[in-house]
């Protein structure tokens, strides 16, 4: 059996590939330390079909202050944290025949996270990405995990302000499990929500307000 991890050198990435190899899986790590751009189109074109992909790579604005963002942080931002999505379903679609895709997305992705407004943006993304992509891409499954902070180095900056207040942040290996749930349930299209002291969970979105035509309502666009 084999898998595939981007980001596989951080920290939610190296417990995604613990869990893997736990089950017996033969775990690729697809890191930029490791020469691997998930943000790169042409990297893309070497990888091959496995039975598990965790399209985990990602990172944050180097400021959440919009007025002082760059143009070089935001391509970055979106290359690694959008692109390096898309780029690998469309990939995986290519080369896969069944299996299952888990993106790692984030719960900045459910709800608003000012303090960084383009990292909530990508995120954003790749939760209405995935839930629509999904039927385009059966038997293949494909789902995202939506965890709150974790404790990994992306969180060292106010690593002393969760300490004072006691916030608590989840374990990575909390955050390999929900994706490993994810990734072998029957599920697809959906966003996984993952809580400290809760049980991951399919996040369930309220319905759209459909249209009224004199006064009925109307069912879903011929899309």
């Amino acid at each position: 059996m084999k898998a595939l991890v981007t980001g596989g050198e951080g920290g939610l990435g190296q417990a995604i590939r613990a869990r893997l190899e736990r089950e017996g899986y033969d775990v690729e790590s697809l890191d930029i330390r490791t020469g691997f751009d998930v943000a790169d189109p042409g990297a893309w074109d070497e990888v091959e079909a496995v039975d598990l992909a965790f399209l985990n790579a990602g990172v944050t604005a180097s400021t959440g202050d919009i007025r002082e963002l760059t143009d070089e942080d935001y391509a970055r931002i979106l290359g690694v944290n959008v692109d390096g999505v898309v780029l690998g379903v469309r990939r995986l679609a290519q080369v896969m025949d069944g299996g299952a895709i888990v993106a790692t997305a984030s719960l900045a992705g459910l709800t608003a996270m000012p303090a960084d407004p383009i990292y909530t943006l990508t995120k954003h993304a790749v939760v209405g990405f995935v839930r629509s992509v999904a039927p385009q891409l059966a038997p293949i499954r494909i789902n995202a995990v939506c965890p709150g902070l974790a404790d990994t180095p992306m969180v060292d900056p106010q690593r002393e302000a969760f300490a004072a207040t006691g916030f608590p942040l989840l374990a990575p290996e909390d955050v390999a499990e929900a994706a490993w749930r994810a990734a072998t349930s029957d599920e697809t299209g959906h966003a996984w929500f993952v809580q400290p002291g809760r049980e991951p969970g399919i996040f369930r979105f309220p319905n759209v307000p459909g249209p009224r035509v004199e006064g009925e309502s109307v069912g879903a666009p011929p899309m």
